[in-house]
């Protein structure tokens, strides 16, 4: 360490941080967290980084640079393995209370500060940045920005309500903190959100060196931006945040955004304030149920991203047989995650509304002109099914019919390659007997997509009995690389997520065969906590699958439920798909009236509707269906939209079950 004497060396040895003392008086402290892949704030960290900041108030520095000594990322946040460790409120507002004087001593250092960012710089990382007198990013698509906080029940607690006002005005923060979206690094330059992008990661530092040395500071903000943060303009835009995130989120259900507004509105004039409620409202939130619960949720996820992985399995090549909705859309999600797809039907006549849908895909997601040309490029019609020997996953999605499957495996097996994925994209019908011709019944997995593609995360690859596992591990590896959850699934009627809806479906029906208008039983449903209610979730999968489910799966007056179904069928009424079905729909959403169910009736009527929906949860934890109950509430949460604030189908029940233990002991 150059220029910094034997007394003025570091008071300790770190495990968490990097020290090192340049030339130019210039100190670059590197975020290097011990046998972790990535950098994240944990208590450790947080009180190391303390101890530091204490030593460098002593220093005569030129500057100070943050940065990471990970390759990958910057700091991704908080650890958020340590929230579960608090049982009381004041225990997280006070360690909260300590990052928040940590971070501010960071902010008052007499010698100028930047944050050096590649890779992610999300909750925390990022709130830590902002502690700096100036910003610079490596541009390359890895590199992120955001407050994911509300997506775990809370929002930022180490100053990010403060200091992401500050920076790029009230309006601006308050909706990247409400969203919880990342930007990318353009995006959170033009904001404001960082000052400088560099193009290679070697003039990253050089970048660093530059801000210190030049003192360089953020813009200023912009008059209307200023007056964001302050009265009465900010008491109106504060009304409008809660309306638009009403939309969103029941604040019953959620209320960490709608604090967070408040706590704006509030205290906004008053800078200490601001941080005082901050730990005080992050840490009520953080041991309440539903950030309890969106944790649960966040860690299975973790879970089954670790089900698959590249390194089990890489797919470049991808053949889809059936060019219908789901077909061509499964071909046209893969081609956006950077695969070679080719698309298989009757004739390219039977294709072409998929390559139509495709393309509206790839402009909506990826915008530019020649990443949607590229994108097309990577998707092939192909009639004759030539792109069969080179793919390494193959799916069929053709219609319902057992026979037809099987007549075509038995012309695509000789012709596919030893380490190819041969998988249906069946919804209901059973493995055991679609593989029962194959060469090879072992090597036939399901993997069971959800409409709409782009936008349902879960796979459910399906085994049988005698399926080898080598299949089940690659088709897990292949769902994590289309950046969808896998779930592995015994092949059974339904599987999961069709068995379990199909009571709920028609207990719905059953609802409306008694009188109720299909709009309170929806608005029952959402009040619960469920996206969209069951008859507007039947118009969304489609009338004629309803129907198909009430053959195979469905139980109670079937003859009831077909009868109903028939007659919306007869009149050409399919659902979302032709326009119309229960619900008239224009520009892709239901016209329906809105009702207010909160009342004890409202209560009443959603308990009866989730109660079949419960109970066949139950029937499918005692079976087996997944590996466990975590599985199984991340399987239902994923593929059914389950009220996610409630932790899932079976932590719900068994939250019900406690209440119920502790009235009766009372």
């Amino acid at each position: 360490m150059n220029n910094i004497s034997k007394t003025q060396a570091p008071p300790a040895t770190y495990h968490h941080w990097k020290i090192e003392h340049d030339a130019e008086n210039i100190l670059w402290l590197s975020c290097d967290r011990e046998n972790e892949k990535a950098n994240s704030l944990s208590e450790a960290v947080i009180t190391e980084l303390g101890d530091i900041v204490e030593w460098v108030h002593s220093l005569d520095l030129a500057g100070l640079v943050i940065q990471s000594a990970k390759p990958g990322s910057f700091i991704l946040g908080a650890d958020i393995r340590e929230f579960d460790q608090f049982e009381e409120a004041a225990q997280v507002s006070e360690k909260i209370s300590r990052g928040h004087e940590v971070f501010s001593r960071i902010q008052n250092l007499p010698c100028h500060t930047v944050a050096a960012i590649h890779g992610f710089a999300l909750g925390g990382g990022l709130e830590l940045a902002l502690c700096c007198n100036y910003i610079c990013a490596l541009n390359v698509p890895d590199t992120r920005f955001g407050f994911p906080e509300v997506k775990l029940g809370i929002f930022p607690g180490l100053g990010g309500t403060v200091r992401a006002t500050e920076r790029v005005g009230g309006l601006a923060g308050m909706q990247l903190m409400l969203t919880g979206r990342m930007l990318r690094a353009p995006a959170a330059k033009s904001m404001g959100l960082i000052d400088e992008l560099v193009d290679e990661f070697s003039s990253l530092k050089w970048a660093a060196r530059r801000a210190v040395l030049k003192k360089r500071k953020p813009r200023k903000l912009s008059m209307v931006a200023r007056l964001g943060n302050h009265q009465p303009v900010r008491s109106v835009l504060a009304a409008v945040l809660r309306k638009k995130t009403a939309e969103k989120a029941n604040p019953e259900h959620y209320p960490a955004p709608f604090a967070m507004i408040d706590l704006w509105a509030t205290h906004r004039d008053n800078r200490r304030r601001m941080f005082q409620n901050e730990a005080k409202q992050v840490g009520e939130l953080m041991v309440g149920d539903t950030a309890r619960n969106l944790r649960r949720i966040y860690f299975m996820t973790e879970r089954m991203k670790s089900l698959g992985s590249a390194d089990e399995f890489s797919v470049k090549r991808v053949h889809v047989v059936g060019a219908g909705v789901m077909g061509g859309d499964i071909a046209a999600w893969c081609v956006l995650q950077g695969m070679e797809v080719t698309l298989q039907d009757r004739s390219l006549e039977h294709i072409q509304p998929a390559l139509k849908r495709a393309t509206s895909l790839f402009k909506r997601k990826l915008r530019q002109k020649p990443a949607v040309q590229a994108a097309q490029t990577r998707l092939r019609a192909d009639v004759a099914g030539d792109g069969v020997p080179r793919a390494d996953v193959i799916i069929e999605a053709i219609y319902e019919d057992a026979d037809a499957k099987r007549a075509l495996f038995a012309s695509i097996e000789p012709r596919m390659a030893a380490h190819a994925i041969l998988a249906t994209n069946t919804s209901a019908l059973a493995l055991e007997d679609l593989a029962r011709d194959l060469a090879d019944p072992s090597r036939l997995i399901g993997l069971h997509f959800f409409n709409p593609v782009a936008k349902m995360p879960l796979v459910e690859v399906v085994h049988a009995a005698a399926t080898n596992e080598q299949w089940v591990t690659r088709g897990c590896a292949f769902s994590s690389q289309i950046n969808r959850f896998p779930l592995p699934t015994k092949s059974t009627e339904g599987f999961l997520v069709n068995r379990v809806l199909a009571p709920y479906l028609m207990e719905a029906f059953t609802l409306m065969l008694e009188g109720i208008d299909k709009e309170t039983i929806d608005a029952s449903a959402i009040h619960f906590g469920m996206p969209m209610g069951p008859i507007e979730l039947a118009d969304v999968v489609g009338l004629d699958v309803c129907m198909k489910v009430a053959d195979t799966l469905a139980t109670g007056d079937v003859e009831a439920h077909r009868k109903m179904l028939q007659e919306k069928l007869d009149e050409g009424n399919l659902g979302k798909k032709s326009g119309r079905g229960f619900y008239e729909w224009k520009s892709g959403k239901a016209i329906r009236r809105k009702i207010n169910v909160n009342s004890p009736h409202g209560d009443k009527l959603a308990d009866r509707l989730i109660k079949p929906f419960l109970t066949e949860c139950q029937a499918v934890s005692a079976e087996g269906v997944v590996a466990d109950d975590e599985l199984l509430d991340a399987g239902i949460i994923f593929g059914t939209g389950f009220a996610p604030f409630r932790g899932g189908p079976m932590r719900y029940l068994s939250t019900l079950s406690t209440k119920a233990g502790t009235s009766n002991n009372g």
